[in-house]
């Protein structure tokens, strides 16, 4: 059996499929760790990198993402100068109908008869404008974050952008 491309999992079109405690055999997420760098330091500056359209994320998008700017952080900035958080969860159950293919598979597929489907994989189901990824640093990082988060942000299905909280950059400055 193949698997099937994202994008077949993308858009949001049906009820949620989340109880766990009625589905046998559900795949565990992929996400490693939520949260990494330096974690009880209190940094001055956040950014957040927020997607423009409301979409389901695959585990293995988010901890794509999640590897792509937690390499760039510590290559660029060090482990103490950061603390980068996963913000969604991966809630959602995928299901697939699974298909043969190949010679013979007319004979062995079942077709649309009991098509419900068995779990795939998860994924978190987002809104438009909401923040997926946050890292908090100093504002002497914050050019190194910002392309940190940009290239993770081409891991996901949803445009994305780069939100900074301007509120604790200016109290900064002003000091």
């Amino acid at each position: 059996m193949v698997r099937k491309p994202g994008k077949m999992y993308r858009n949001i079109s049906k009820k949620a499929y989340t109880r766990r405690k009625y589905m046998g055999g559900v795949p565990g997420s992929k996400i490693v760790q939520f949260e990494m760098g330096n974690l009880s330091s209190d940094f001055p500056l956040e950014a957040h990198l927020v997607v423009t359209e409301s979409c389901q994320i695959r585990h293995t998008a988010l901890e794509a993402a999640r590897i792509a700017i937690n390499r760039r952080l510590m290559k660029d900035i060090g482990r103490m100068n950061f603390h980068f958080k996963i913000r969604v969860y991966p809630h959602h159950v995928l299901r697939e109908n699974k298909q043969a293919t190949g010679a013979g598979a007319d004979r062995v597929s079942e077709g649309m008869r009991l098509s419900f489907g068995k779990p795939v994989g998860t994924a978190a189901r987002v809104e438009s404008k909401q923040k997926i990824f946050t890292v908090y640093t100093t504002p002497q990082y914050l050019e190194k974050t910002k392309d940190a988060l940009r290239h993770g942000g081409h891991k996901l299905p949803s445009p994305s952008y780069i939100l900074i909280d301007q509120e604790l950059a200016i109290n900064e400055s002003s000091e």
